[in-house]
């Protein structure tokens, strides 16, 4: 029962921001102004003359050093970078704040930890003001890291990362900006498909790398809806490493042990489209709306939205990357020039996107990718 009291809350959240952003949208302004009614709040996008030249006085006119280091370069970390620009942008002209901005990823896939470590001691040596943070590193290893930054006077934000997993006591972070995996991704992925096939078929699962957290996470909330839908039955799942290639691959592997499925679940967007490459190459449909396999992934790209509007992918679950990529900004703007104490945990909405709404969800994603300021390197 208190999950679905949570989901239903997640849910009536969703609605809210979505016509709050789709007001704002047009106007420049980032969605999920998360920080309730303290002047932060007015940093989500309202404009007083009066409150700016005070937070001015303030700002001095300072240079904020920030380090962006996401697990590998991607779509959906270029959009939530993007994201960030714009927001920087604004609190550079309003505000008077200058940004040193300096983006790090390490080489390899998802599974080359050390090379963010390496990165964020790098920054901690060079006296950063904070770092932005994704990584697939060791909990305990990266809290450790984390404390050592605290220590040097780093401020330390985590974005994207399954944060609803970990010990809140034992996290060393100002602020983490993400999303629930558990309930706003997997969940509402799994109900998608329940749905769409009317509670029966069978389903393949490509899953990111043996041991990810967002595995993990997206995991309880795709089994849970499974729980609720008895008649959905899985018949294989692999490893696709969350990027394309990988998860094409595994699809096809999977299609020639069961070619007679009526869904692939790909954990993130790259895996979803990677399937829907392996349904093309085997020759088999694509759903429809009455008959052929439905796919469905999470992120929120816009090389997703094209495949769902091209009939080449049914669904993805938007991620919130563009508000997080502005509130990552607002967090660290909140805490390192104006001294605000964060909420630890800072979750946006998310939603189900397919072709009866990827219209607004793309044209806000390339509105963030059309950024005319760019920071750093």
């Amino acid at each position: 029962m208190e999950d679905k009291v949570r989901i239903e809350k997640d849910v009536e959240v969703s609605r809210r921001s979505i016509l709050r952003t789709s007001a704002l949208v047009g106007a420049g302004i980032g969605a999920a102004q998360i920080f309730g009614t303290t002047p932060v709040a007015a940093l989500g996008g309202t404009t007083n003359a009066t409150l700016d030249k005070a937070i001015k006085e303030i700002v001095k006119g300072r240079t904020i050093k920030v380090g962006f280091t996401p697990p590998v370069l991607s779509e959906n970390f270029t959009q939530i970078e993007s994201a960030a620009w714009r927001k920087m942008a604004e609190f550079e002209k309003r505000f008077g704040v200058k940004w040193v901005w300096e983006r790090q990823a390490p080489v390899g896939d998802f599974n080359a930890v050390q090379g963010t470590l390496g990165i964020v001691q790098s920054w901690i040596s060079r006296k950063f003001d904070a770092i932005a943070v994704c990584t697939g590193a060791n909990f305990a290893t990266v809290q450790d890291l984390y404390k050592t930054a605290n220590s040097k006077g780093l401020k330390v934000f985590q974005f994207n990362q399954p944060a609803e997993l970990y010990p809140e006591e034992q996290l060393q972070t100002v602020a983490n900006i993400g999303y629930d995996n558990r309930w706003q991704s997997g969940y509402l992925a799994g109900k998608y498909v329940a749905k769409t096939l009317g509670g029966k078929g069978n389903i393949l699962q490509i899953w990111g790398p043996s041991g990810s957290d967002w595995t993990r996470g997206r995991r309880i909330g795709f089994d849970k809806a499974l729980k609720e839908h008895p008649g959905i039955k899985v018949l294989g799942e692999a490893d696709g490493g969350y990027v394309r290639d990988k998860g094409f691959t595994a699809a096809q592997d999977l299609l020639t042990k069961y070619p007679n499925v009526n869904a692939i679940y790909g954990e993130n967007e790259e895996m979803a489209l990677g399937a829907s490459q392996a349904i093309d190459a085997a020759g088999l449909k694509h759903w429809n709306g009455k008959t052929g396999i439905v796919t469905i992934g999470a992120d929120g790209l816009v090389s997703g939205f094209k495949a769902i509007a091209a009939g080449k992918l049914t669904a993805t679950v938007d991620i919130g990357g563009i508000d997080q990529g502005q509130n990552l900004i607002e967090a660290i703007f909140a805490d390192v020039a104006l001294g605000q104490t964060l909420t630890q945990i800072i979750n946006n909405p998310t939603q189900v996107v397919d072709k009866t709404n990827y219209k607004w969800h793309q044209a806000y994603a390339e509105w963030a990718l059309a950024t005319p300021r760019k920071y750093g390197k």
